[in-house]
């Protein structure tokens, strides 16, 4: 027998009246407590910007709200409109993001900017519906939802992991989350529950309700307007739903950060890397370490790893070639942190090196030839990743 997705319905609805009043509830607590001052929102406005909120949308993904504040404001103050998001060019770009972590958003953003740019010149229109959002690069069925709703204001429907969590919890969705039959089940239920009428304040009010009530962990279920009705609420299983199948490990890669000191500066590389990571950021120049342990070396194990990555040429570029051939082998890190992307764990060791004028002039020499892009700074207001200045903070006090 065909379960229909009517049928699903009615599985976790039995009572009509719950989930008719399921949207109205949510839309009512939103009124009363919801955050109503976030600069991405427009649903106190007669009308939206469809591209920054389609750049907070992509800002917000895996990122917290504090977080994303600052650099919201920042970026839409340099690019402005998508126009002229599409006409810069990705090493302008890249400072603009630096620190926010998961820069394959923003390059994808990019090239979304230009797909919408010819999208605007063919229909003179921004795209309208989630099927055409969806065709813009980085943009999954959640976030064309979220964009239709909340910038083009028309019907759309967002199923984001704060929904999946409140609708799994309220339902009693025992069923692994990341299973196909499950997410187009919880689909179903979100499309059922958004109201025609009020799809963008209701977007906005599930991710609220996920973020500040019905939290991963401690959820506040006394203050939750769907309480009553929530399964997880009735039989104490909060902490059990959503069921959520434990991802592989992410492997571990060691490299060594190499800090040369001259002066009160640092000498900093204009990392391009083609779209790989920190692309278009201000970076220490990196040695790879041969190693497959699965958490930091110990001093004995770096020291070796370091001695076996300088006096060989595997894994090497020509720039780093050129490091082990001016600089003494050094084997005592002065700082290591664990900096965890979105495939794997990233262990970095920062050895130092203070050096006089000619050894500055020598390595200057070596990267001008080669035309590597560089500057001696204090690091101070560059665009780096966070896991430098990490680093670099950490690392003892340098006397020149």
């Amino acid at each position: 027998m065909t379960t229909t997705k009517s049928d699903e319905l009615m599985a976790a609805y039995p009572a009509i009246d719950d989930l008719t009043s399921f949207g109205t509830r949510v839309l009512e607590w939103f009124e009363r407590e919801g955050r109503h001052d976030l600069p991405w929102q427009y649903h106190q406005h007669s009308s939206a910007d469809i591209y920054a909120v389609w750049l907070s949308e992509i800002m917000l993904q895996q990122t917290q709200v504090a977080t994303v504040l600052g650099y919201y404001e920042r970026f839409l103050q340099r690019f402005g409109t998508v126009e002229a998001l599409a006409s810069a060019d990705w090493q302008e770009i890249a400072p603009y993001w630096a620190g926010l972590g998961y820069y394959a958003r923003a390059r994808n953003l990019h090239a979304g900017a230009k797909q919408v740019v010819a999208f605007i010149h063919q229909n003179h229109r921004f795209p309208q519906t989630v099927d055409e959002w969806q065709a813009i690069k980085g943009v999954g069925r959640s976030t064309a939802g979220a964009i239709v709703a909340m910038g083009v204001r028309g019907f759309g429907v967002i199923c984001d992991g704060n929904v999946k969590r409140v609708l799994a919890r309220h339902r009693g969705i025992t069923d692994d989350i990341t299973k196909s039959a499950t997410d187009a089940k919880l689909w179903t239920l979100a499309t059922a529950l958004t109201p025609r009428d009020h799809s963008g304040k209701y977007a906005q009010a599930m991710m609220d309700l996920g973020a500040t009530i019905c939290t991963r962990t401690k959820p506040k279920c006394e203050r939750c307007p769907v309480s009553k009705d929530c399964f997880a609420y009735k039989n104490g299983s909060q902490h059990l739903l959503p069921i959520k199948k434990k991802a592989a490990p992410k492997p571990h890669r060691h490299s060594a950060v190499i800090r040369v000191h001259h002066q009160g500066q640092d000498l900093w590389i204009h990392r391009q890397n083609g779209g790989g990571i920190w692309d278009g950021l201000w970076c220490l120049p990196l040695l790879p370490l041969a190693s497959d342990a699965k958490s930091g070396l110990d001093a004995q194990a770096f020291k070796e790893a370091v001695m076996t990555a300088w006096q060989t040429d595997d894994g090497k570029d020509l720039m780093m070639a050129g490091f082990t051939e001016l600089l003494p082998l050094m084997t005592t890190p002065t700082a290591s942190l664990r900096h965890t992307l979105t495939h794997f764990h990233w262990h970095l060791y920062l050895l130092t090196w203070v050096v006089d004028e000619a050894s500055a002039q020598n390595i200057n020499q070596m990267l001008d030839a080669m035309g590597v892009e560089y500057q001696w700074h204090t690091g101070a207001d560059l665009a780096k990743p966070v896991a430098m200045t990490k680093l670099v903070t950490d690392a003892k006090s340098l006397s020149a």
